[in-house]
């Protein structure tokens, strides 16, 4: 999956395939993990609301994946950080 939140406002997509490909993904994982795409958009927010309080980010370079391997289900983030807060 290229990437879980690509369908969030902000996110682009090189083509419908893979639009459809990722929200397919997003449908299967949320089953799994029994999370609705508003609580998985939640818990983004809160996620990058908490880092921002220790270093500053940019909110723009930001790609957090939820993925499905088998059994396990994995939350992957890549946060850009700018520096430390002062």
């Amino acid at each position: 999956m290229s990437g879980f939140f690509s369908w969030l406002p902000g996110q682009k997509k090189t083509n419908s395939r893979d639009v459809a490909k990722d929200r397919l993904q997003l449908v299967l994982v949320q089953d799994r993990v029994n999370l609705s795409a508003q609580q998985i958009g939640e818990m983004k927010d809160e996620l990058i609301e908490v880092i921002s309080r220790y270093v500053e980010i940019d909110r723009d370079g930001i790609d957090i994946t939820l993925t499905r391997s088998g059994r396990q289900s994995r939350l992957t983030a890549d946060i850009p950080i700018l520096g430390a807060r002062h």
